[in-house]
């Protein structure tokens, strides 16, 4: 039976389920309280230069396939996509390694750094891709309801390595610093430190150095265009400027959600906004969680970012750069140990423009740089100006170049954005981390313990941060609400 259902947020999650409900018959509208949609990934675009605001890698590319492939249709039939040659470039304090674009490539840096370690790095990625498949094919595909969801016969094998951690597991077989940072460096992207996070999320080296680094043409928006298209395409109603303010409740059903000062009805609410949000939306008796409980919990780092013009091309960089010239344990410690901005940061920046001249004008960079930071901190005009300075020092030194009196404009965005903006909790930029306790059943639910026809998707449920499980939290929801209400 067709159902009238609410989306609130239409970020990737969202956009995924609205695709797969619309498809099933249901009629969806989509509620998205800024301008444009997309959730975190929007984009800036000021004097000819084009910025993704929020993800800017790519990775996992048959998720997106399959996300298409389940609607008939491919992702070329959208946008152009590029395998990125090389994948990324790491600066450290003496010398820099470069990630190519093939395994081969991979292993003749990792001689060049220390001779013979090819050998355990073949071996060490193929686990990780035996892990991607189990992850991928069989684990994230659960919607977390029970802790029997993780019983196979194929995770049973490896139940040891949801008690060991990819710190240990890396160390194990590698002693160069230089090489443990570079594979330790992809679990990041799950918001928790490498010696809290388990091995058998070495599954993302494989989408590293298995899978490969890759770059829609025109940015990762593209993607949200995308999406929107399909959802569109299917029947899907997407309204901005929509801020949903309140959900009323009637004999544990919501009955109504508030929309620009508005009521209105529908059978089914789904909120692909900051769950802690929304269950702010929401009278006491009816939340889930507590406000300890949220507290409790371990975030990924929320970020200050910087959007740059320059006027020339810049030197010495590739399309994605890590600055790993800085102690990474000392950076966790003030991220996850004791929350502070930190006194020697690493930080990463992005230049699409150097593989992608649609995304600034000819001769000049389009530069975009973060630093991970705490959840929570405290986020001033003065502090961010200090920080592009130190970074800006640092990139200056390590790539040879001076750069400060090329810019055209600088933008930036952190904590306080984070919020206003997302209503993210704390003002992460990452959701939840995947650490031991808060993986699949563990995390919170898709759909409510309280009310029958509330429903949740995103980072900060299963399967968690990330781009392709935003894709896969979207679809996992709508089979949820399938289940049970398309009878």
């Amino acid at each position: 039976m067709s159902k009238n259902i609410a989306i609130i947020g239409s970020g990737f999650s969202a956009l995924s389920a609205s695709c797969y409900l619309a498809k099933q018959g249901h009629k969806v509208t989509i509620f998205e309280k800024n301008s444009t949609i997309g959730g975190r990934c929007r984009q800036f675009k000021k004097d000819g230069f084009t910025f993704d605001i929020g993800p800017s890698w790519y990775w996992m590319p048959d998720i997106f396939d399959k996300f298409f492939a389940d609607f008939g249709k491919k992702t070329l039939d959208y946008y152009q996509l590029d395998k990125l040659s090389p994948a990324y470039k790491i600066f450290f304090k003496d010398e820099n390694i470069t990630i190519g674009d093939t395994l081969d490539k991979i292993c003749t840096e990792f001689e060049r750094i220390e001779p013979g370690s090819s050998i355990p790095l073949k071996k060490f990625i193929k686990k990780a891709g035996d892990n991607y498949d189990i992850a991928i094919n069989k684990v994230v595909l659960k919607p977390g309801v029970s802790p029997l969801e993780l019983i196979t016969p194929e995770t049973a094998m490896r139940v040891d390595q949801f008690f060991k951690t990819i710190s240990s597991e890396v160390r194990k077989n590698f002693k160069n610093p230089k090489l443990i940072s570079t594979l330790e460096f992809p679990v990041l992207f799950l918001g928790a430190k490498p010696n809290k996070t388990p091995s058998f999320y070495s599954f993302m080296n494989f989408a590293d150095f298995g899978l490969g680094t890759w770059h829609p043409k025109g940015g990762m928006y593209q993607i949200v265009l995308a999406m929107s298209s399909l959802a569109k395409s299917l029947g899907v109603i997407i309204k901005t400027d929509s801020n949903v303010s309140k959900i009323d409740v009637v004999n544990k059903s919501v009955s109504s959600i508030t929309v620009n000062n508005n009521k209105l009805s529908f059978d089914v609410v789904l909120s692909g906004a900051d769950y802690h949000h929304t269950e702010t939306l929401l009278d006491i008796n009816h939340k889930q969680y507590s406000e300890k409980y949220w507290s409790k919990k371990t975030f990924a780092p929320s970020s200050l970012l910087f959007y740059i013009g320059f006027d020339k091309k810049l030197d010495n960089i590739q399309h994605h750069n890590l600055f790993f010239d800085t102690n990474f344990e000392s950076h966790a410690e003030d991220i996850y140990d004791d929350p502070k901005w930190p006194s020697n940061p690493l930080f990463y920046a992005n230049f699409p423009s150097k593989t992608d001249l649609t995304m600034a004008p000819v001769g000049c960079e389009t530069g975009f740089f973060l630093i991970p930071i705490a959840p929570g901190i405290e986020d001033t005009l003065e502090i961010r100006a200090k920080y592009l300075d130190i970074i800006l020092n640092r990139f200056e030194r390590l790539t040879n170049q001076n750069v400060k009196n090329n810019i055209i404009f600088k933008e930036s965005f952190c904590v306080n954005d984070f919020i206003k903006d997302y209503n993210s909790y704390k003002g992460n930029a990452y959701g939840m981390a995947n650490t031991l306790l808060q993986t699949a059943f563990l995390r919170p639910k898709l759909k409510s313990k309280k009310l029958d026809n509330l429903y949740f998707t995103g980072q900060l449920t299963v399967p968690g941060p990330g781009v392709p499980p935003a894709l896969i939290s979207g679809k996992l929801v709508a089979q949820l609400i399938n289940k049970y209400h398309n009878k």
